[in-house]
């Protein structure tokens, strides 16, 4: 079967940062499905794992989103069948969806949104996951309509991936939300369920001070918190919680929160599938989110779409976006692999 990969993680201006391969059909284990890709979604894992590769003699492949039909179900799987339409974001433990044939456990896929396009549909496993995982598991909020009303989120860098689906689903569950972004991305934030956008430019407290809002509940740090923790340690309530996506490179100096017994969360996706950890909670809550777009309660972030198909230079072209760092929403590439 056709695939992208590398041996060696480089940058992207190198000719072999990607390169068309050809591999065998993955083994398809009991609790698997074999998904043929049809959309698949870059994301800045992907990016940070590239970079990290060592050299090896084998082709790493990845992808961590992906839309497809299943062609085969394992000897242990009864909730789905061939033909069915699944959108997943998978394990970093195993090849990625940068092929044309993906094995991947049944308890981390759901049914796609029959309302959406696979490019659509590509767009949301991964940051659908991150954002509701944080909310409702690490946050303890409730997963219900309007069930966290008089609550507010700051989301800092509201209109990337997760931001513009965490605002979504924060607004649906009752939550009141602010989030930073560019000037230039105020509607975007507004259009994602964001009632109070603030310049990221600018300090945060003058800002929430202009919207007369003193502190918030529950703090998103989608971009590296360090810079941040000054503002926000004065920011938040009593027994408030603040909760990132990113990883530092150095300690996080969290004393200042100690007498506001502010908790601190870790969210990571694929600790799940890492430690073979309530693998079947991704799957519902791809349901849920399913059901969400299905119903208009959530709409699919994807901003631009490559759609002539999945080859090492579309791949290129869509990480250069991605790596850049400036996209708002999804990058998605679609199409038969035809590199």
């Amino acid at each position: 079967m056709k695939a992208i990969g590398f041996y060696k993680g480089k940058s992207l201006e190198a000719s072999d940062s990607f390169l068309d391969v050809e591999l065998g059909m993955p083994q398809v284990l009991p609790n698997d499905v074999l998904v043929q890709i049809k959309a698949v979604s870059i994301n800045p894992i992907d990016v940070k794992l590239r970079q990290t590769t060592p050299e090896q003699t084998t082709p790493k492949i990845l992808g961590y989103d992906a839309v497809g039909i299943v062609t085969a179900v394992g000897s242990q799987v009864t909730n789905f069948v061939v033909n069915d339409r699944v959108y997943y974001a998978g394990s970093t433990k195993r090849n990625g969806s940068y092929a044309e044939f993906q094995a991947v456990d049944s308890r981390l896929i759901a049914r796609a949104p029959r309302n959406l396009s696979d490019a659509q549909a590509a767009a949301l496993p991964l940051t659908a996951l991150t954002a509701y995982e944080l909310l409702f598991e690490k946050f303890g909020l409730i997963p219900q309509a309007n069930a966290n009303q008089s609550q507010r989120l700051l989301i800092i860098n509201g209109a990337g991936g997760v931001g513009s689906i965490m605002s979504q689903l924060a607004n649906w569950s009752g939550l009141e939300v602010l989030a930073t972004s560019s000037p230039e991305n105020f509607d975007w934030l507004k259009e994602h369920g964001v009632t109070y956008p603030l310049d990221y430019h600018q300090e945060l407290q003058p800002a929430l001070d202009s919207y007369k809002i003193n502190r918030v509940g529950f703090i998103a740090a989608l971009y590296n918190v360090i810079p941040y923790l000054d503002q926000l340690k004065n920011l938040i309530e009593p027994f408030g919680h603040l909760g990132t996506i990113v990883g530092v490179n150095q300690d996080l100096p969290l004393t200042a929160f100690k007498d506001m017994s502010a908790s601190f969360d870790w969210e990571y996706m694929f600790t799940k599938s890492d430690y073979n950890f309530n693998l079947s909670s991704q799957g519902k809550i791809l349901e849920k989110i399913a059901h969400l777009a299905e119903t208009e309660l959530l709409v699919s972030t994807l901003t631009h779409e490559i759609s002539t198909g999945i080859n090492a230079h579309n791949i290129k072209q869509a990480t250069q976006l991605v790596e850049q760092g400036h996209t708002r929403g999804k990058v998605v590439v679609s199409g038969s692999f035809n590199g």
